[in-house]
């Protein structure tokens, strides 16, 4: 019996994982969706419960999106369809987790964690632009519209140089790049304001 289809389960369930929030009530911290920007992600826990917190929520989440592509790889020989299908639905899954009523994170560490495996030269010139736009401006949302504004364009040029990636990755990719995009639409508003939070750094 074919049980590929169990793969975009399996890559939600993962990716539904809320760390953030479970990080933070481990240490004796406050339910970071009554703090901050009240989102379960690893800049609002960085600023809700300090810079370990912070670290830990970031490693975990892009953790859960390695893990459910890499899972996918091994179990359908790397086939990239079902690659790309279960990157789509970790992140999905941290933006909508079943456990939390389907209210969830922005993706970003969890896109990167999914796009390790699959083009980690894409990840890398993303981290770097994100990391000169908090260095310069301190918006790290800023940065993370920024990084999946231009993750498409980055994949297609760096998935194989020299050769465009299929279609249907192409599609994932553009997949999930709107859906961090549609999240972030409160950040693009207050940036627009002037009235976006910047990172703090706490110890």
């Amino acid at each position: 019996m074919n049980r590929d289809w169990l793969i975009p389960l399996i890559a939600y369930l993962l990716g539904s994982i809320p760390f953030g929030l479970l990080i933070v009530k481990a240490r004796g911290g406050p339910d970071v969706r009554s703090t901050g920007s009240g989102n379960i992600g690893a800049a609002n826990v960085l600023r809700s419960a300090g810079a370990f917190a912070g670290v830990l929520t970031l490693l975990f989440d892009a953790a859960k999106g390695y893990l459910s592509v890499w899972l996918a790889g091994r179990l359908t020989s790397s086939n990239p369809r079902w690659m790309i299908a279960a990157a789509v639905l970790a992140v999905a899954g941290h933006m909508f987790p079943v456990w939390l009523g389907f209210r969830g994170g922005k993706g970003v560490a969890t896109s990167l964690g999914v796009y390790l495996p699959l083009c980690p030269t894409a990840v890398l010139a993303a981290v770097v632009l994100w990391l000169l736009i908090v260095a310069f401006w301190r918006y790290s949302s800023l940065g993370s519209i920024a990084a999946a504004a231009v993750f498409p364009v980055l994949i297609y040029f760096l998935y194989a140089p020299g050769y465009a990636p299929p279609m249907y990755f192409t599609l994932g990719t553009v997949s999930i790049s709107l859906m961090v995009l549609v999240k972030h639409r409160a950040n693009m508003e207050r940036l627009l304001a002037g009235k976006e939070n910047r990172v703090q750094f706490r110890r």
